[in-house]
């Protein structure tokens, strides 16, 4: 069971809103508009981790060690946006989100296999440790720039525990039952690296979860601004080819460790996924 040892872990490194927050450094010459409106967009996004995770405990109720892992990782999210608000509460009261405005990302997810939903949030807190990081060297105001340090480095913790489940999906399977659990992190591996191939943002809250509500139904597309992410990313802190470059090395980094074989590129993975298809094929055709 990991869910004590990663309580421990995080609760000791765990900031405070209060006291890790330079608060009375704030510089008002140094915070553009644009600037505020994006911290807004994001505040709300983060929002979206209530809907996630009531997605996380509907699929996973086989689980328990993951489902109680989901109330630090629910608690962390949760304060990201609540960070965010508090600093417009403080400095552009006016920008603060309204509680129609957060509660119009919470909505249903349908299910899908949670295998490939662990490994899809896996690569998205390693995509959202780079975002972030990005955003502060972006921001020139000197308090957002640190709270932007602290959810990069929050986001790089939940990406760990996420990668302790995904191994421990491996450790506890019956045969068969691992390899289906890596053609599933695979798959998703390999969706998650290939974003050169879309004009789309490769991250959970960009992605459609709610075929009845489509198209109204990625996060990112029940924001006040439709367009933001796609702004923000490519305008404002441009998070250019090198920026994800550093994304998807690490995604291949850790499937490596995770499979225990060397991804060098994306090529590499889908032949390996690709592997997996087949055997698993002539499994179950020898079943038969």
């Amino acid at each position: 069971m990991l869910y004590p040892e990663l309580f421990r872990s995080m609760e000791q490194v765990r900031w405070n809103m209060e006291q890790d927050v330079p608060w009375d450094q704030f510089d008002p010459s140094l915070l553009s508009e644009e600037q505020a409106q994006t911290i807004k967009m994001n505040a709300i996004t983060e929002w979206a981790a209530l809907p996630a995770t009531e997605m996380f405990l509907r699929d996973n109720r086989h689980d328990s060690d993951f489902s109680a892992f989901m109330s630090v990782w629910f608690f962390e999210e949760q304060k990201h946006s609540l960070v965010l608000m508090e600093y417009l509460r403080r400095f552009r009261p006016d920008l603060v989100p309204s509680e129609a405005e957060l509660h119009n990302v919470r909505f249903e997810f349908d299910p899908a296999p949670p295998l490939e939903t662990l490994m899809l949030h896996f690569c998205g807190e390693i995509r959202l440790n780079h975002w972030y990081r990005c955003a502060a060297d972006w921001h020139t105001e000197p308090v957002i720039k640190q709270i932007y340090r602290l959810l990069s480095q929050d986001e790089a913790r939940h990406g760990g525990a996420y990668l302790r489940y995904l191994k421990k999906a491996l450790k506890t399977s019956a045969s068969r039952a691992v390899d289906e659990a890596r053609a599933a992190f695979a798959k998703i591996g390999v969706l998650m690296a290939s974003s050169r191939r879309t004009q789309k943002p490769l991250h959970p809250t960009n992605l459609h979860v709610n075929q009845s509500l489509f198209p109204n139904d990625t996060v990112q597309s029940r924001l006040p601004d439709v367009s933001w992410l796609e702004r923000w990313l490519d305008e404002q802190i441009k998070f250019d080819d090198q920026w994800e470059k550093r994304v998807v090395e690490r995604i291949l980094f850790n499937v490596s460790q995770l499979f225990e074989q060397t991804f060098v590129s994306v090529q590499d993975l889908n032949r390996y996924r690709k592997e997996l298809a087949q055997r698993l094929d002539g499994g179950a055709q020898a079943a038969a």
